[in-house]
């Protein structure tokens, strides 16, 4: 039997919102391990002078717990 955690992080990119979903999957594989799936919960832009200046993804990450 297993059990998983779902814990949220935010994520960011200069480029695009897909960016920041893989910024954030690949930050979280570093520190948590057997990461199984993740879940765009929100997203949002930083704007500056009428432009995009950040794409930012709020991700739930779940990860299954080792034994």
């Amino acid at each position: 039997m297993s059990v998983a955690r779902i814990t949220e992080i935010i994520s960011s990119s200069d480029k695009s919102f897909e960016d920041a979903v893989k910024n954030g999957v690949k930050r979280a594989s570093k520190t948590l391990k057997n990461v199984q799936s993740a879940w765009v919960k929100d997203q949002n832009v930083m704007v500056s002078n009428g432009k995009i200046t950040e794409y930012r993804v709020v991700l739930k990450v779940t990860f299954i717990l080792e034994d």
